[in-house]
């Protein structure tokens, strides 16, 4: 039968140090055969000395040689519960965190999650969720490959200025679909909003700018949602932007489109990569992070016409680099800093802090943003990849021409087709013991784990620009399919200048820092804890 190849390595260190031992002890017997001749009576005692001192050289020399050879194989895989891909039917929260600025990330769909809990929303099944998750990853390499110009949404429920959009008529809803979800793999957090405060679950996205949420009286439609409406005529705190602002205006690069008016009201809208959209208001109302951390002014989107895949989240905070982010608004108090850990699976909790509230950890590594690629996206320089201790055999130039950015709503992370070839196939070798399984959607490394409770893995490492490793969670590797069936949780681009992007699956139990005035990503492990 054939071995493996971490077996196959293991006997060939076995036999290489066995080797070196034999050398070791034959010179040691030639030595002891020749003591007389070799050492006067007056030095004979410095003897067992001299041999205590070769032997831990020798043993030094084994030692030193089993690096040498090859790869400890023990240190490069990883030993894994099947169970531990899974999510419990319980939320697994941690402790409450005491810093202010920091809000609780919940799995749209898990049960930590008042949403995941909600019976009358359907849980997208994983294929839905990588379906969407496609039209999200071709949306964005649209978004960085387009010519000035075709930024203009085709969709007409985008045409500000149409008679369609004067935000006029009664309430009505959408069907059932809203239960589904944008991106799929999206995380949660909760904010306070208006005068009172009003409780609003967002998705938070590093690939969106603009934050926006639905509001009474939902003038043409809004979908599903598990909290309340917004209603802005009940908060005091609320007005509208004029559509002669500087603020409006810059809903143009925010967007995408350029914003409309309807009488004296900036109007904005938003369109997403699977056609989810948001219309709406352009306003300006209480945002609270906490009971004391609150922006009195803050710019946001208050959608009358809101159709898609939202799930029932009442809309979306956006994290990116614009001037109209949460990130921006708030760059008086955080300094445009923030950094969150995404749980290792749906029924765990973890957060997402804005501001420099602490020391980042000890082990942070910080990684520059890659500016030569612009200021739209949180873009990185992908330098190697390893898989099981070893640095994959791709050319620098396959990175480069690509380039790479880090989301976290894109779940399944995208690499070139040429980095995805090798790493598949190196993977592929590691893992011959085990059965081989179908593809599943855009997943094609697919293995059988059924009569196994654990299994061995090779590690997986990316290098990013400044020598920066990083070492992925083992729930960061693979994706659970069923009880008994995984796949590798990476997929290859169709174009070898299509961005590579770093997705959420990967980044699962990380600490990501952002610091975005400071021009650096950082990383550390075991975030969540």
């Amino acid at each position: 039968m054939a071995t493996s190849p971490a077996t196959s390595h293991r006997i060939h260190k076995e036999t290489n140090n066995k080797n070196i031992s034999e050398k070791v002890l034959s010179g040691l017997n030639s030595l002891m055969s020749n003591f007389n001749h070799l050492f006067p009576l007056k030095m004979r005692f410095l003897l067992p000395f001299s041999l205590l001192l070769f032997i831990i050289f020798s043993c030094f020399l084994v030692r030193s040689s089993s690096v040498e050879t090859g790869i400890d194989s023990s240190s490069h895989y990883h030993t894994l519960e099947i169970t531990s891909l899974m999510p419990a039917p319980l939320c697994t929260k941690k402790g409450t965190n005491k810093r202010q600025s920091t809000m609780e990330v919940f799995h749209k769909h898990g049960p930590c999650s008042q949403h995941g809990e909600k019976k009358d929303i359907t849980i997208p099944p994983l294929s839905e969720v990588l379906s969407h998750d496609q039209s999200r990853v071709e949306s964005i390499q649209a978004r960085i490959n387009e010519n000035p110009n075709s930024n203009e949404i085709k969709n007409p429920n985008l045409n500000l200025n149409s008679n369609s959009n004067k935000l006029k008529g009664k309430k009505t809803n959408l069907p059932v679909q809203s239960g589904r979800s944008l991106g799929s793999g999206n995380y949660i957090v909760t904010v306070g909003l208006g005068t009172p405060r009003k409780t609003l679950s967002l998705v938070f996205d590093t690939g969106s700018d603009l934050t926006w949420t639905q509001c009474q009286p939902c003038a043409r439609s809004c979908y599903q949602q598990q909290e309340p409406i917004f209603n802005p005529s009940a908060s005091t705190s609320y007005s509208n932007v004029s559509c002669n602002s500087a603020e409006c205006s810059q809903l143009s690069t925010a967007t995408g489109n350029t914003p409309g008016c309807s009488t004296t009201t900036c109007i904005y809208g938003i369109q997403y990569g699977d056609q989810s959209f948001s219309v709406g208001f352009f306003g300006k109302e209480k945002l609270s992070i906490s009971a004391t951390d609150i922006f009195p002014s803050f710019l946001f989107g208050c959608g009358q016409n809101n159709q898609g895949l939202y799930g029932s989240t009442a809309g979306l905070l956006g994290l990116g680099r614009n001037s109209l982010s949460i990130v921006s608004q708030t760059a008086a108090k955080y300094g445009k800093y923030f950094s969150y850990c995404l749980p290792s699976t749906s029924s765990g909790t973890g957060h997402l802090t804005l501001g420099k509230t602490r020391a980042p950890p000890a082990n942070v590594k910080f990684t520059p943003f890659d500016r030569s690629q612009g200021t739209s996206f949180y873009f990185i320089e992908i330098v190697a990849i390893s898989v099981g201790g070893v640095n994959l055999p791709i050319g620098q130039s396959v990175f480069k021409a690509a380039g790479g950015i880090i989301d976290s709503g894109t779940v399944i992370t995208r690499l070139p087709p040429a980095a995805y070839t090798t790493m598949s196939d190196t993977f592929r070798k590691l893992m011959a013991k085990y059965t081989s399984a179908p593809s599943y959607s855009i997943l094609d490394t697919c293995y059988d784990f059924s009569g196994y409770t654990s299994v061995t893995i090779p590690t997986i490492s990316f290098t990013f620009g400044g020598n920066v490793k990083v070492n992925l969670d083992p729930t960061g590797i693979l994706v659970l399919i069923s009880s008994s069936r995984v796949c590798l949780a990476f997929a290859g681009n169709s174009d070898a200048a299509d961005i590579a992007i770093f997705g959420n699956t990967q980044q699962k139990t990380l600490e990501v820092v952002y610091d975005v005035a400071g021009g650096s990503l950082g990383f550390a492990p075991n975030g969540c804890k």
